[in-house]
């Protein structure tokens, strides 16, 4: 039984300039959804744009799985007052609906994991037709006429004893093929409900949603940290390994400067069986040279979605993000940061990754900083 997942992207945004591959968290805004529709119980994962920026990005990004493709969507489907279900039924046509159960996910709802889409999938059976994802609020409505909706103003319940109601949350769709070609629709006449945490709630149609969205991300990444032994440690390259700073001639990028000391910290760890891994948004050949001296096997070049390849990393080799310490020192390694078992920066790091990393180191970027965190990873790691 073939599952497809579809997440549909237009170029225009009117709300917030280019609001789909801005950075959340470091992050283009829809590589969260996409990043847990891949390792869901989707076969496939379909990004339906007219943004010809995306999709070369999700044929660079995601070359290391098969289950992902971008697909150009007519100009029809991508207009301000075109209907979602245009762009789907659009899609379904075109593939003459070769599948069995289809996934509608909204690259605007950053907070949906994997779960969510499982659950949602586990939820079609000869009961369920379609399935939905909601949020229990316990607010109180009223309606214009200044009349109660869901609760008696003189018998106010505590929170406590209020059952609340549930809201569509505009995350995940599920649907059977036969709800799409008859219905046209998203969802059918027997609907399931899956809930998702009250924060989902949260749209992004303003600058300040988008605050609101992205500091609610990083507390939540930050507040499933767990720490155990580290058995892995990933490391970004420019602002880590170097200063930061490049020198060019007129054929191209020339020299970056690296410290000895640095690859000597790394080489003691691998004494006491600890994988060192590289991943940079950088696909430099200086760089490649530099770790294949260092005798660093995994190093992974030109990675814009940092997040999403660390958890393939970590699934592939049956560990968890517990496990790893992470060495970063822009925005697009926060995510990392803020999601592994340690996180460490240099003193020269930017602001907003010395606000949420764990550790900051007193040596700044190519000047000792991966010396000083090798020493505290061998400590720490004394205690196991």
């Amino acid at each position: 039984m073939k599952k497809i997942g579809f997440i549909p992207l237009r170029k225009g945004s009117k709300g917030i300039l280019g609001k789909n591959k801005r950075k959340m968290v470091g992050r283009p805004l829809f590589t969260w959804v996409l990043g847990e529709a891949i390792f869901s119980n989707l076969d496939e994962v379909v990004v339906y744009t007219d943004d010809d920026w995306i999709i070369e990005f999700v044929k660079r990004e995601y070359h290391y799985t098969n289950k992902v493709k971008a697909l150009k969507r007519s100009e029809a489907s991508a207009g301000d007052a075109v209907s979602t279900e245009f762009a789907m039924l659009e899609f379904c046509e075109s593939i003459n609906y070769q599948f069995e159960v289809f996934c509608l996910l909204q690259a605007t709802s950053p907070f949906t994991r994997k779960e969510d889409i499982n659950a949602c999938l586990d939820k079609l059976n000869s009961n369920h037709d379609s399935a939905l994802t909601v949020v229990n609020t316990h607010r109180f409505l009223w309606n214009k006429e200044g009349k109660p909706l869901n609760y008696d103003p003189f018998d106010r319940p505590r929170r406590q004893d209020f059952e609340g109601l549930l809201i569509e949350n505009g995350a995940v769709y599920v649907a059977q093929k036969d709800v799409l070609k008859k219905h046209k629709n998203r969802i059918g006449k027997k609907v399931a409900i899956v809930e998702m945490p009250e924060e989902s709630l949260h749209e992004i149609d303003s600058e300040a949603d988008w605050v609101v969205v992205e500091n609610l991300l990083i507390e939540r990444q930050k507040r499933e940290k767990k720490s155990d032994r580290i058995t892995h440690v990933v490391l970004d390259v420019d602002g880590v390994f170097t200063d930061g700073t490049i020198s060019y001639t007129k054929d191209g990028e020339h020299t970056k400067s690296f410290d000895m000391r640095d690859g000597m910290g790394l080489e003691i760890l691998r004494q006491f069986g600890i994988e060192v891994m590289v991943m940079t948004s950088e696909d430099s050949q200086l760089v490649a040279k530099r770790m294949e001296k260092l005798k660093i096997e995994n190093t992974f070049l030109g990675v814009k979605d940092k997040f999403t390849l660390l958890n393939k990393i970590v699934m592939e080799k049956g560990i968890s993000l517990s496990n790893v310490a992470y060495l970063g020192d822009d925005v697009n390694d926060l995510t990392n940061i803020c999601s592994v078992g340690w996180s460490l920066t240099p003193n020269n790091a930017t602001d907003v990754v010395k606000q949420h990393a764990d550790v900051v180191l007193s040596k700044n970027s190519g000047a000792g900083a991966i010396r000083e965190a090798c020493q505290f990873i061998m400590n720490y790691n004394k205690r196991f």
